[in-house]
């Protein structure tokens, strides 16, 4: 089976349905950590991304994902909007032109993306960012896809280990971003980012499974 550029569509729509539905979540674990601002930063880019979805009528999956990275790129504030915006331009780039993903397309593209991520951001796995929910993500992913299995069964497995990396991030202490600055007090509580991060790759299971 293959991704569409209607199921993309709907993974972006279902990501910004998440976050505005976990605003109020995401910010209050920033506030033990962060800013406090995390949720309600990715709140507002992605409901500034809707409505630039309708104009996109007859692109291609690296356009639509592309019209995601600018608009969190010039919208949301703090570290969200560049490393979000950085996720998005590099899903948009690995698959420009494409209107049909296949699994393995998927995988490569989001493989693509969380590294451009880690780049951006200077993390690794352990660090207590978004990292340590995305590189299981695309790990487990990337596994299931080289082993032929259903995408189906892959963007399960995806999401189960994002899951299981956001968990993880909750007895770690930060060594990247404003919660770094904490030290020892950043154990305990799960990283925002990682937790926005599942959020997202759950968004793509939603949208992306055929039997749901």
């Amino acid at each position: 089976m293959a991704i569409t550029y209607e199921q993309g569509l709907s993974f972006v729509q279902g990501f910004a349905a998440a976050i505005a539905e976990n605003k109020d979540y995401l910010t209050e674990l920033d506030s033990a950590i962060g800013d406090a601002d995390h949720g309600t930063n990715m709140n507002r880019g992605m409901q500034a991304v809707l409505p630039k979805l309708g104009s996109l009528e007859g692109a291609d999956l690296g356009q639509l994902f592309k019209t995601t990275a600018m608009t969190l790129i010039s919208t949301v504030g703090g570290a969200s909007g560049p490393l979000y915006g950085t996720l998005f331009l590099q899903l948009g780039t690995s698959i420009a032109g494409q209107t049909e993903l296949s699994a393995e397309g998927w995988s490569q593209a989001l493989e693509a993306a969380v590294q451009a991520v880690r780049a951006r951001g200077k993390a690794e796995l352990g660090d207590k960012t978004m990292i340590d929910a995305l590189q299981p993500a695309a790990d487990a992913l990337r596994a299931a896809a080289q082993d032929g299995t259903s995408l189906d069964a892959a963007l399960a497995a995806c999401e189960a280990a994002a899951e299981q990396g956001m968990v993880a991030t909750i007895p770690l202490v930060a060594r990247k971003g404003r919660a770094s600055y904490l030290g020892e007090r950043s154990a305990g509580h799960q990283d925002p980012g990682a937790t926005s991060s599942w959020l997202l790759v759950r968004a793509a299971r939603q949208a992306f499974t055929t039997d749901t």
